[in-house]
């Protein structure tokens, strides 16, 4: 498992505090996903249920279940990463992510430089 990496001239480390907070909030954002997906399929809609949906309210519905699964899908590869020890490595260039950037996205796959170039070749 990674447990350091160097920014800088300076070290900075994921404790084991560290990556018990991360797994925590992962897990979290695990357990409101799948709630949110259950409230999105499971929740009847005045629009359903009076034949008035629109395609528009139809496709914010359709975009916000795929996002809340794409975002699931990513906590939960995080989650198997801390399991396998490869948390914390970019998927790209195999650096270490940056301590503060897993604070933030705890998901991340990529450091932040990749994860630059690859928004940049979108």
């Amino acid at each position: 498992m990674v447990n350091h990496q160097t920014v800088g001239d300076r070290a900075t480390h994921l404790s084991p505090e560290d990556l018990a907070a991360l797994r925590d909030n992962l897990q979290e954002q695990r357990l409101f996903r799948q709630d949110q997906l259950r409230q999105i399929a499971a929740a009847p809609r005045a629009e359903d249920l009076l034949g008035r949906r629109s395609a528009a309210q139809a496709e914010v519905h359709v975009k916000l279940a795929a996002s809340a699964r794409m975002v699931l899908a990513d906590v939960e590869a995080a989650l198997r990463r801390m399991a396998d020890g490869s948390y914390g490595t970019c998927h790209l260039c195999r650096r270490a992510i940056d301590r503060e950037r897993l604070t933030i996205v705890p998901q991340a796959r990529y450091c932040a430089r990749c994860q630059q170039v690859r928004e940049a070749g979108r």
